[in-house]
């Protein structure tokens, strides 16, 4: 390209430039503190919001936290009792029809008096039968990390029949169910404070 005769030189433009330059940096202070303070971190407007949020989250999830916890530690609760469970369900089918059952005796009970200081694991405390094979456990409150009374307890009972025809296991008199094959175990809390904890089949 082909240079005027009244084209400024290009030192003299270079150092408009830079002049200009520096005027803009001068006339602006202000902006540059903004751009400055914003490079800084985060404000407190920002901060605010950020532990209000842990805060929300915290009040939700530590109780929804200690639900799961307590609901884990009762799913070893229940399991104790499933060798129980087997037992009485092999001397059922197996019973004379002159037996009659007594409790306590089927052979699988665990701290049945409810002793102090003789769990049968940590979390299980107590584990008894009735005379028609009803399995009742207790647990042991402390380490399970929840309030509970001594009315709160787990029970399995032994059903015959299915369906509609259905009915509870009766050992308590000669010819009963002695003989018969138990179908079906139902698992249930004896309040609703300890439902809350238990596992889905036992509800």
């Amino acid at each position: 390209m082909r240079k005027t005769e009244n084209s400024p030189p290009a030192h003299l433009l270079l150092k408009l430039t830079q002049q200009a330059k520096l005027c803009l940096f001068l006339v602006h202070p202000k902006e540059r503190l903004m751009k400055k303070s914003l490079q800084q971190g985060f404000t407190l407007i920002e901060l605010m919001i950020v532990v209000a949020i842990i805060g929300i989250l915290a009040a939700v999830a530590l109780p929804a936290y200690k639900d799961y916890t307590v609901k884990a530690r009762m799913s070893e609760v229940v399991l104790a009792a499933s060798q129980c469970r087997t037992t009485i369900s092999e001397a059922v089918q197996t019973m004379n029809a002159t037996t009659v059952g007594t409790a306590n005796s089927w052979g699988c009970e665990a701290n049945a008096t409810n002793a102090d200081g003789a769990n049968t694991t940590k979390m299980v405390r107590s584990i008894s039968t009735s005379a028609s094979g009803v399995i009742t456990v207790i647990p042991d409150y402390a380490n399970l990390g929840v309030t509970l009374t001594a009315a709160d307890l787990i029970t399995l009972s032994p059903y015959v029949g299915i369906g509609a025809t259905a009915a509870a296991v009766d050992l308590s008199a000669a010819s009963k169910d002695q003989g018969k094959q138990i179908t079906e175990w139902r698992c249930t809390g004896a309040t609703a404070t300890i439902k809350k904890y238990l596992p889905g089949s036992c509800k």
